[in-house]
């Protein structure tokens, strides 16, 4: 293996300004840093782990927990999250935290506790007040993507606004019969975010005068056949029809607009869908969305946490953007 001192003695530095160079700590001129770089990269030298944590007590290691690695929102996120650690020379450890009390209970007392990890990210995950005295009696920084937790750092996006900027989009497009895909109670946790969903909805229709009509909400699971499967009971049942459908996802979303085309709904024509999220399907499906920007959301908890790494302060609660992308399933209601 190629050591530091041959990186040294190729850049003509000594060996402390390479690590410097190479790390990320320490002030080093961007010429000299260009130069330990370049004398690294055709050496083939990769810095030691394990010597890097010694020499400064650090991991470069971010443990992130997650309640589902296989939807889509969150393996989005988590990629945000991995690339901009990535671009600053840290890995990850994930942790996948579950509703079953034995197994948070032993990321929390086991392996969060082997100290791996020089900080720790959670997305959207409901942490309960043991956990979180567990958590921060780590000692470690906490970012939490979320929220609200008053204990910690948190990047929260509003789901009631969110959810009334996609209803006053359908209002203002001339609809009052409005469908609502939300969720069914074991998608409900942490954080409650299909329900404050609903009522942002709700509060966009009572604001606009109509009165919540429960036919009219059909519970779902936030993925595309699941979105197919409520649209097709909102679409075929007897009695009035709703003249658009506000999805709490966009897969739901996705899935209501397959469900409307095999049912003969012409999209938009007959039936307005909108849903939330961003997915990177929307563009192919020409759907309109608020756009949560999942992977931007991923990004900044990165920068957050490497912020407080490197400052060693406590960051600042943040609210996370959002923003109506109107494309081609959305259109004026005509009587």
């Amino acid at each position: 293996m190629v050591s530091i001192d041959e990186v040294a003695r190729l850049a003509g530095v000594s060996t402390a300004t390479v690590s410097r160079a190479l790390s990320g700590r320490g002030h080093v001129s961007d010429a000299t840093r260009l130069r330990v770089e370049s004398a690294a990269e055709s050496l083939g030298y990769v810095v030691s782990a394990a010597a890097s944590s010694l020499a400064s007590g650090r991991t470069r290691n971010i443990g992130v927990l997650v309640p589902f690695l296989d939807r889509w929102f969150f393996s989005t996120v988590l990629s945000g999250i991995a690339s901009a650690l990535m671009r600053r020379g840290y890995d990850i450890t994930l942790y996948s935290l579950s509703a079953d009390p034995g197994e948070r209970r032993m990321v929390f007392e086991t392996f969060l506790r082997r100290q791996r990890v020089d900080g720790v990210i959670a997305i959207s995950i409901e942490l309960g007040q043991e956990e979180t005295e567990r958590l921060l009696a780590l000692g470690l920084p906490v970012i939490a993507i979320g929220g609200p937790n008053s204990l910690m750092t948190t990047l929260t996006v509003d789901d009631v606004s969110v959810a009334r900027l996609a209803t006053e989009h359908l209002l203002a497009l001339g609809h009052r019969d409005i469908a609502h895909i939300g969720a069914n109670p074991q998608f409900d946790i942490d954080f409650h975010i299909p329900t404050r969903r609903r009522q942002g909805f709700e509060q966009a229709l009572a604001d606009a005068g109509i009165p919540h009509r429960p036919a009219l909400y059909e519970p779902a699971d936030f993925t595309i056949e699941g979105g197919f499967r409520a649209a097709k009971q909102l679409l075929g049942r007897p009695g009035e029809r709703p003249t658009a459908i506000f999805a709490a996802s966009d897969e739901m979303a996705i899935g209501a607009v397959l469900a409307a085309r095999e049912l003969g709904y012409r999209v938009p024509a007959d039936l307005s869908v909108i849903g939330i999220d961003g997915h990177e399907l929307g563009e192919f499906f020409r759907l309109t969305t608020v756009d949560q920007f999942p992977l931007g959301q991923g990004e900044r908890a990165a920068d957050a946490i490497l912020a407080e790494l490197e400052h060693d302060g406590g960051g600042e609660p943040g609210q996370l953007p959002y923003e109506l992308v109107v494309r081609a399933t959305t259109a004026r209601l005509e009587r």
